[in-house]
């Protein structure tokens, strides 16, 4: 049963389980089920931080149901240059995010199913979790082949993957959660999720590819909403709580006190790209120069997301050597992305102004140094 967020639904929330105007951080008698209204990856996670860092969560466990517009999530050690086609989502406005848990790469859209399990530390279990989700999938379809691995992914006819899990466990709370995918944009997730950049060194989680499929592919009524009710109903009925799912306003400061700084701290660059581990990058491109083509070689260190050692080597009878070691000196210290080049190549210009030739080939050096951020 859904309960529509309102100001009237959610004084009779925190009445009938004794919280606090000022939000939920005395939680409820025995659990609770949330979901939020909002499809905004960077609110939906500071949700999760809220509830993790805030909520007594002694003996009243809270499952939170959530789905976002298309993103990529990366774990806390992932570089996001390794596993995923950072251009490609440029251009096709896709979200970067870092969520605060371990684990691997995954796309989000609004086929796919964001479970999240809250416990104290105690009672953290991912197997039961994953068991749960699988009984409550088997109470829409009796014959559907779902099956928890040891890996903590759930698969599906033994061989596909429709779940994977991440975690993260604090001193007192911890939580669990994982995807489910219902009716993702296949074709889409198999583009974002392969790095086209080559010649990165790093000491990065990886993530583990894996053949994926849908749960609508196998069973068109297993939509995102039939999906939610059986999870919820299973849930209610496993922690023996009402099956209400409450909808949440992940920017109501009144409900969740501080959120909204925490939704615009995982929003910056110096947690989606500042945060990634050290790596190096040592590859080459080719540029054309009088019906034949040159190599540039590239060696660049990058440390919580800038440039800290930079190495672009040319011809010199296509780009003289000073003008090449300047381009190293400005890219030091610059973030390991695009839009400072385009600035610095703008700048660039300007100290040699009128000299159209050097420009072209700084415009297209540039290009191909940027192709690889």
């Amino acid at each position: 049963m859904l309960i529509p967020f309102s100001m009237k639904n959610c004084f009779q929330l925190l009445c009938n389980f004794k919280v606090p105007a000022a939000g939920f951080k005395n939680t409820v008698k025995s659990g609770l089920i949330l979901q939020s209204i909002s499809n905004d990856v960077y609110h939906n996670l500071a949700v999760e931080d809220w509830i993790h860092d805030h909520m007594n969560l002694e003996g009243k466990p809270v499952l939170f149901l959530w789905r976002n517009s298309p993103t990529v999530v990366i774990g806390r050690h992932q570089n996001p240059w390794q596993e995923c086609n950072l251009n490609l989502m440029r251009e096709e406005g896709v979200k970067l995010a870092r969520r605060r848990s371990g684990g691997g790469t995954v796309y989000h859209d609004m086929g796919n199913i964001n479970l999240t399990f809250f416990t104290t530390k105690k009672k953290y279990d991912r197997m039961e979790n994953l068991k749960l989700v699988v009984r409550a999938l088997k109470a829409v379809q009796p014959h559907l082949d779902v099956q928890a691995t040891e890996r903590f992914d759930l698969l599906l006819d033994g061989q596909f993957k429709i779940s994977g899990t991440a975690s993260k466990i604090g001193r007192n709370a911890a939580y669990h959660h994982c995807t489910l995918l219902c009716s993702t944009d296949g074709t889409f997730l198999s583009s974002l999720l392969k790095s086209p950049y080559q010649g990165i060194r790093s000491n990065a989680t990886a993530s583990t590819p894996a053949f994926v499929k849908n749960l609508m592919e196998k069973d068109p009524t297993l939509t995102c909403e039939v999906v939610i009710n059986a999870v919820a109903t299973e849930y209610a009925a496993s922690h023996q709580i009402d099956n209400h799912i409450h909808l949440i306003n992940p920017t109501d400061e009144t409900v969740f006190p501080g959120i909204n700084s925490k939704a615009r701290e995982l929003q910056t660059w110096e947690w989606v790209y500042g945060k990634t581990p050290k790596f190096s990058v040592d590859t080459s491109f080719t540029v054309l120069h009088e019906q034949s083509h040159l190599e540039i070689k590239v060696f660049i260190d990058v440390k919580n997301g800038r440039i800290e050692v930079c190495n672009i080597e040319a011809p010199d009878h296509w780009l003289p050597l000073e003008i090449c070691d300047q381009l190293n000196a400005s890219l030091i210290g610059n973030k390991f992305c695009p839009i400072e080049t385009t600035v610095l190549t703008s700048i660039l210009h300007r100290t040699y102004p009128g000299d159209d030739e050097l420009h072209s080939k700084w415009n297209i050096l540039c290009e191909k140094i940027k192709g690889i951020m």
